[in-house]
């Protein structure tokens, strides 16, 4: 019998915080939407109080107090090959929030999700203004692939 996978952590050997690696696809129901917490997720600068504000509880939300670099990724692995999912990310803002591309200059929110090590990603870009709206939704679906060998469904949100 093996050992359980170390819990999440962010320790003093890097900045960032590094989420559960063996967080395994489960629902109820098969219609049921999977939701995993910002603790079981990989965020660059996750570790520094100066750009992030993790949560200490599942039901909270990670708060980006300020950034230059966004990179959130994770992984589900249990997929099945024959399925169709869809990976989103909800996104609020402060009424104080800044720096957002809001088109003229500014940089596009991206989000990736793909199957496995080789699968094709399928990519959404998006431009966000927090002075038009105070929270959005942004998904990316993946295509069933004829693979049949379990899959690991892989996705980043990336500014």
């Amino acid at each position: 019998m093996s050992a359980p996978p170390p819990p999440p952590t962010t320790n003093n050997n890097t900045p960032h915080h590094v989420g559960d690696p063996s967080i395994t696809f489960h629902t109820e129901q098969e219609q049921e939407p999977m939701k995993i917490p910002p603790k079981d997720l990989n965020i660059v600068w996750g570790g520094d109080t100066r750009y992030w504000k993790l949560p200490d509880d599942e039901d909270s939300s990670a708060e980006l107090n300020q950034v230059c670099w966004l990179e959130v990724t994770g992984s589900v692995d249990g997929t099945h090959p024959n399925k169709q999912y869809e990976v989103g990310f909800h996104v609020s803002f402060t009424p104080d929030a800044f720096g957002w591309g809001c088109g003229g200059g500014g940089s596009p929110l991206y989000m990736m999700v793909k199957r496995g090590k080789d699968g094709k990603s399928v990519w959404r870009k998006l431009w966000l203004n927090p002075h038009q709206t105070d929270q959005c939704d942004i998904t990316a679906t993946t295509n069933p692939t004829p693979t049949p060998t379990p899959m690991i469904l892989n996705f980043t949100l990336s500014l």
